[in-house]
């Protein structure tokens, strides 16, 4: 695989943005074309993601940028890291593919815990054990009866 046909992510071309001001969001052509601006300098740029809260209609924040050519994109983090844009401190470095490890790879629903807790039928076992316990307790005590040390 060339390194044309390479992901965008894997390769080093992709940059992370962050840090951008949220008064930037007059319209997403404005925040485009200002990012576009401030790292033109630096060699072709393919492509500019800015991810958006619906929710709240503004972007969240931070952008990708990805460059033409992998030195343009080292170029851009060492000039821009730590940089000012409308008064707010840039994080620039390499994007990464974004991981969502939560411990497992298997769905809590795939385990047998998962269906008895949602059963209740855990609660009934625990309850079990607990009185198999006390149970056990009551006949150690029985079998060594209570003698003063005297």
């Amino acid at each position: 695989m060339s390194s044309s046909q390479t992901p965008a992510l894997q390769s080093r071309r992709a940059l992370y943005v962050g840090g951008l001001d949220p008064a930037v969001t007059q319209s997403m052509q404005t925040v485009e074309t200002t990012i576009r601006a401030a790292f033109l300098p630096f060699g072709p740029i393919q492509s500019v993601e800015i991810p958006m809260d619906y929710a709240a209609g503004t972007h969240k924040g931070f952008a990708f940028i990805e460059y033409v050519d992998g030195d343009d994109a080292a170029e851009a983090i060492y000039n821009m890291d730590g940089a000012e844009l409308f008064g707010k401190t840039l994080t620039v470095n390499i994007a990464q593919a974004e991981r969502t490890n939560l411990g497992s790879n298997k769905a809590v629903w795939s385990t047998e815990e998962w269906f008895k807790e949602q059963s209740g039928m855990k609660e009934d076992e625990e309850r079990k054990e607990q009185e198999k316990g006390k149970e056990l307790d009551a006949s150690l005590l029985k079998e060594k009866p209570l003698t003063a040390g005297i």
